[in-house]
């Protein structure tokens, strides 16, 4: 399928073999960012995709395009323009002590980026669906606004919008409340992803606990099923409401599943228990990617789509970086198992 999708990639920073950030002397470095691992998720998944951005025109931006398109996106439609790429430093967690996490995005490129910069109608014309995401609302009053112009365009051209909720707390500096902001937002898509806080501060209802501990762990199908029969009546637009649930007993393992509703009936999914976690990073892009796909190419399967997602999401953490490198016969083959 032809898919677009737009955000801010960013440059990250790890401290190697669990360092502090106050102690190493050397960092990895590799590109990452949410919109950009969905991109590169539905990119391994065999889509066709168009992933829109702004990069500053010189040697960091330029290397930035070049991996986006050895990944297999296309870049046609990159604006170019500001000073720097965002960046954000990565603490991996160890034992007791959570990951953390330093951003540093004010004044770069996306940040900058205005409304009109970049020709949506072009973007859009002959694709299937847009990928939008609650990050690019978050980075500052500018690119929220970019965000919107896209939404409504994308709206008007028959698109099917999928948007991830994507709330970020330490992003909202420009004025602006995101409980206000992202269900706007959320009011233009047909597939919306979140987790449990993200739908809570979306919808006002308190969240449902996810205190899985192993994979037997019963899931609360009428509460949630009551939960998103409340939300629907918001979101008159939406036809699928996906939660990704996840419980984090250490740091080293985590338990993923996730529910979906279709306004009649709510679908679960297994609970896969990883041990050891390689990577939490862009578990949920991977997961809202991979129903996308599923989604454009099996629409007729609810439950299909939820289990591939999460099969998706879940060998993400098997894999270091931002990015979701597995292919479709990978997630088929551990849905086989």
């Amino acid at each position: 399928m032809k898919i677009v999708t737009f955000g801010e990639v960013l440059l990250r920073f790890s401290s190697p073999a669990r360092l502090r950030l106050t102690q190493t002397g050397v960092m990895n470095a590799n590109y990452g960012g949410s919109e950009a691992n969905g991109a590169v998720s539905l990119s391994m998944l065999g889509n066709e995709v168009r992933y829109v951005t702004r990069l500053p025109r010189n040697a960091m931006g330029q290397a930035c395009e070049q991996r986006l398109r050895e990944l297999g996106l296309d870049t046609r439609f990159v604006c170019w323009g500001g000073e720097r790429i965002g960046t954000y430093f990565f603490e991996q967690a160890a034992s007791l002590r959570s990951p953390r996490m330093v951003y540093d995005r004010k004044g770069s490129a996306f940040y900058d980026l205005q409304p009109g910069m970049i020709p949506w109608r072009d973007v859009f014309r002959g694709m299937d669906a847009f990928c939008c995401s609650g990050i690019t609302c978050a980075v500052s009053q500018s690119a929220a606004d970019a965000t919107f112009e896209a939404v409504r365009t994308a709206d008007e051209m028959g698109l099917t919008i999928a948007c991830d909720i994507n709330y970020r707390k330490n992003l909202w500096h420009y004025g602006a409340e995101a409980a206000d902001v992202l269900p706007r937002l959320m009011q233009h898509a047909d597939i919306i992803f979140g987790d449990a806080g993200e739908w809570e501060l979306t919808s006002g209802l308190p969240r449902i606990p996810f205190k899985a501990t192993s994979p037997d762990y019963p899931v609360e199908v009428e509460a949630y099923t009551d939960m998103f029969r409340r939300i629907a009546d918001r979101f008159p637009r939406c036809r699928k409401f996906i939660l990704g649930l996840r419980n984090e007993p250490s740091t080293n393992r985590h338990l993923l599943s996730g529910v979906m509703y279709n306004r009649e009936q709510l679908f679960t999914a297994r609970i896969y228990d990883i041990n050891p976690v390689v990577d939490p990073m862009g578990v949920g892009d991977a997961y809202l990617a991979a129903y996308l796909h599923a989604h454009l190419n099996r629409r007729d399967d609810d439950q299909q789509c939820l289990d591939f997602s999460l099969a998706a999401s879940a060998l993400k953490s098997t894999i270091s970086g931002d990015f979701n490198l597995t292919t479709e016969d990978e997630v088929l083959e551990l849905l086989a198992k």
